[in-house]
C-alpha cells in the first residue's frame, strides 16, 4: 500500500515545486560579467543595398563578420571595468557582378579593389581599449573610441525595475558614427523568463540629419551576468549620400545575428 502512495505524494511535491518556482518569475537584471573570464562577440551582418544613380538603380550584397573579445578587469557592485578589442574582420561585397572579399586572418585572400575600404577598417584590430560600464549597463565616461565596436551588442541599457512575462523598458541613446550624430530609440518587451535566460523582443527606430531606419528582433540575456547571449536583428535603413555632386539615394535591409560565449 505504501508503494502506491510514493507516485501521488511526488507528484504533489513536483507541484509544490513548480507553484513556488512559477511564483518567483521575477528577475532584476544588472550588469556583473565574470571577472576575467574572457568573452567573445561573434557577429555576422548580411545586407543589400539599392541604390538610385541618375535613374539607375544598382544593388549591393555584403556579408560582414567581425569577433570582438572583452574581459572585466574589476567587477563591483557599482560598474566593470573591461578591457576589449577586434580580433578578426571578414567581408564579401558583390556588386555589378564582382565579388571582391576580405579576411583580416588571411590577407592572401584579399581583393586588391577593397584596399582602400579596409585601410582605415585595419587600424582598429587589435588595439586593446578599456571601457567603464555601470550595474544598468550605462557607459561611463567618454564614449568607446573604437570603430566598427560590438560592445553595444553584448550590453545594452537595463532596466532598474524587476521583470517578468510583459515587461517593458525603453533606451534613448545619441551615438557618432562618422560625421553623423545619431538618436537610437529601442522598446524592450520581455517574453520569457528562466533561471537560464530572459528573452525580450524588441523594436527600434534610428534618426539623423542624413540616416532613418527601424530595427526588430529578440534576444536572450544572461540573468546572472546580464549580458546578451545571442540576438537576431532585421534592420531598414534609408538614407542619402553626396558623391561627386551627385545626391545617392540608398536603402538597406539587412539581418543580423550576435553571438556571446
Amino acid at each position: 500500500m505504501k508503494k502506491k502512495h510514493l507516485i501521488p505524494i511526488m507528484l504533489i511535491f513536483i507541484g509544490l515545486a513548480t507553484i513556488s518556482f512559477m511564483a518567483k518569475d521575477g528577475v532584476t537584471l544588472r550588469l556583473r560579467p565574470q571577472q576575467d573570464k574572457t568573452y567573445t562577440i561573434t557577429t555576422k551582418a548580411n545586407t543589400m543595398t539599392v541604390m538610385e544613380v541618375q535613374g539607375q538603380s544598382m544593388n549591393q550584397t555584403q556579408v560582414l563578420e567581425t569577433r570582438q573579445i572583452f574581459t572585466p578587469k574589476t567587477v563591483t557592485e557599482a560598474q566593470s571595468v573591461l578591457e576589449t578589442q577586434i580580433e578578426a574582420v571578414k567581408m564579401s561585397l558583390s556588386q555589378m557582378g564582382m565579388k571582391l572579399e576580405y579576411d583580416s586572418e588571411h590577407p592572401e585572400k584579399n581583393s586588391p579593389m577593397l584596399a582602400g575600404q579596409t585601410k582605415e577598417m585595419e587600424k582598429y584590430l587589435n588595439q586593446s581599449v578599456t571601457v567603464t560600464y555601470d550595474a544598468l549597463g550605462n557607459l561611463v565616461g567618454d564614449s568607446i573610441n573604437l570603430e566598427m565596436n560590438q560592445l553595444s551588442s553584448a550590453i545594452i541599457e537595463l532596466p532598474e525595475q524587476e521583470l517578468s512575462v510583459g515587461s517593458t523598458w525603453n533606451s534613448n541613446k545619441t551615438q557618432s558614427i562618422g560625421k553623423n550624430e545619431i538618436e537610437i530609440k529601442m522598446n524592450y518587451t520581455v517574453t520569457a523568463v528562466s533561471k537560464k535566460s530572459v528573452d525580450v523582443s524588441f523594436i527600434g527606430t534610428i534618426e539623423s540629419k542624413d540616416i532613418e531606419g527601424t530595427y526588430e528582433g529578440t534576444a536572450s540575456l544572461n540573468p546572472q551576468t546580464g549580458l546578451i547571449s545571442k540576438s537576431s536583428t532585421k534592420s531598414n535603413f534609408s538614407m542619402t549620400i553626396e558623391e561627386q555632386g551627385l545626391s545617392i539615394p540608398m536603402t538597406t535591409v539587412g539581418n543580423t545575428t550576435i553571438e556571446v560565449k
